[in-house]
């Protein structure tokens, strides 16, 4: 009996020692705690990211954390438009604190990880090689019901579940216009936004592909949400 009081007294002690340490820990290093698109990034975050492919509720609340009039987003139901293709846990972004070329469509965690790669990463890139912000991004699309490069056989996509984003160029607030497929072995600021654009998103994106991989990605970035360090 004394054994038994002796363990309940250490199980509440430890109990109690536990929450008043999880209680100082920042909310950017808490696994558990609610993400939100300002909070500085770890290496945790990326993991907070994966968790929201599967929880609708949550990253809806995220992304709606981000200031008023810097994110338009639609949520859309849960459907398949095209066979073989189903999406789920979707948005359709129409807009952020750039203009697209087209709105697209996008699992949360994708357009949630678009969000903040754009505020901290993408933005403060811009200011520092350019001394202006990116005012619109040309993409390639979402979406795509396929495989792997289009192969007929093989893995699909990830933009078969609307999990990537393919970016082909920026245009800054002074009408610069800034291209992959023309700047990126340019020597000045341009090449040198570009790359940091792309290290950028490696604090993010599960795997960011670009000229610097293959051929194939010679005029966009890749931007998926799949795997965890994958940056070329």
């Amino acid at each position: 009996m004394r054994f038994l009081l002796v363990l309940i007294v250490l199980i509440a002690v430890a109990g109690a020692t536990w929450w008043q340490f999880e209680e100082q820990i920042p909310s950017h290093w808490h696994p558990w705690k609610p993400l939100s698109v300002d909070d500085p990034l770890t290496p945790v975050t990326k993991w907070k990211l994966h968790h929201l492919a599967d929880d609708r509720e949550a990253c809806l609340v995220a992304l709606d954390t981000a200031p008023e009039g810097t994110l338009r987003m639609t949520p859309l139901d849960d459907h398949e438009p095209a066979p073989g293709c189903p999406l789920s846990n979707v948005v359709r972004v129409h807009g952020s604190d750039v203009e697209f070329n087209a709105s697209f469509v996008a699992r949360c965690p994708l357009a949630l990880a678009w969000v903040m790669y754009e505020r901290q990463r993408l933005q403060p890139a811009a200011e520092a090689h350019f001394g202006t912000r990116v005012a619109s991004v040309e993409h390639y699309g979402s979406f795509a019901c396929r495989n792997v490069y289009g192969r007929e056989s093989g893995r699909r996509s990830e933009h078969a579940t609307a999990e990537a984003l393919d970016i082909g160029a920026f245009r800054l607030e002074d009408g610069r216009r800034v291209s992959l497929l023309e700047h990126w072995d340019d020597e000045g600021a341009r090449g040198a936004f570009l790359r940091e654009a792309r290290d950028g998103a490696c604090d993010l994106f599960g795997n960011v592909l670009g000229p610097a991989y293959n051929r194939a990605h010679a005029d966009h970035f890749h931007f998926g949400m799949r795997g965890f360090r994958l940056c070329r």
